[in-house]
């Protein structure tokens, strides 16, 4: 049985922000902050099959897909990158590109890759907050600016560019034409209601994102038969006697517990 409060890893990008209240206090040095990633605080414990993420962006992302399990396998990676997203906070017009306008034959991709017409592809889609997105592996996207985003994901840090707005920084040509999927037509998705408290925002055979209102004082009971992670972003909670705040987060597997 397991139940750690989860570490923080700050990871800087060009493209984050140096305010990342109310979800975290850092970020005050006037270095950009594009994530923070929360893993397993117990030295020496297994990785986790999945990586939770919180992301802010000030500015776009590289257009860019990652591959599924069997594409990484040929690489000899041990899985491939499928990945959910839940809108925290939205600036007005802030979007993300996911999937094409159109589908596009392997040579097509790779001539749009190459002289740089893969950017007028991208479907865009506007966001605000409370919304989410699945992300299938070989599905071609981009994060816009002005987002905050929780991001769930298969543990993988395998990315493919296919446009990257003018850096000097290496596009995957062949890595992004072998494993996009052959149609890049993906939708938003919608929540399933489970319970009062309860809905789901996402699911993928990886995992399932849930977003959970608890009121004042209530309690609920979470059976982490697999691995679990559990992220507050609004107001707290206690975990049997361990307390959380805004921005932090707990690992469980193989617990339950009562919050």
């Amino acid at each position: 049985m397991t139940m750690e409060i989860a570490s923080i890893r700050v990871v800087r990008k060009p493209w984050g922000r140096t305010d990342l209240r109310p979800w975290s206090e850092l970020g005050h040095d006037g270095s950009a902050i594009g994530e923070l990633w929360f893993e397993r605080s117990l030295a020496g414990a297994p990785e986790p099959a999945l990586l939770l993420k919180l992301l802010f962006t000030d500015e776009p992302l590289s257009i860019q897909v990652h591959p599924d399990d069997a594409f990484a396998h040929s690489l000899g990676l041990p899985n491939g990158k499928t990945e959910a997203w839940y809108v925290l906070a939205a600036d007005k017009g802030a979007r993300v590109g996911l999937g094409l306008k159109r589908d596009l034959t392997p040579p097509q991709l790779r001539a749009a890759i190459v002289d740089g017409s893969i950017a007028d592809l991208v479907r865009w889609h506007d966001l605000v907050a409370d919304q989410s997105v699945l992300v299938p592996a070989g599905t071609i996207h981009a994060i816009g600016g002005g987002l905050v985003i929780v991001e769930v994901q298969q543990r993988s840090d395998t990315t493919f560019r296919l446009f990257d707005y003018g850096s000097r920084r290496e596009l995957h040509v062949d890595g992004a034409v072998g494993s996009s999927l052959p149609s890049q037509s993906v939708a938003r998705t919608d929540p399933v209601l489970l319970s009062d408290a309860r809905r789901m925002v996402a699911r993928s055979p990886y995992f399932v994102l849930e977003q959970v209102h608890l009121a004042p004082n209530s309690h609920w009971e979470i059976d982490a038969v697999g691995e679990v992670w559990v992220l507050i972003v609004e107001g707290e909670a206690a975990f049997d006697l361990t307390q959380l705040g805004v921005g932090e987060a707990m690992y469980l597997q193989g617990h339950r517990a009562g919050i």
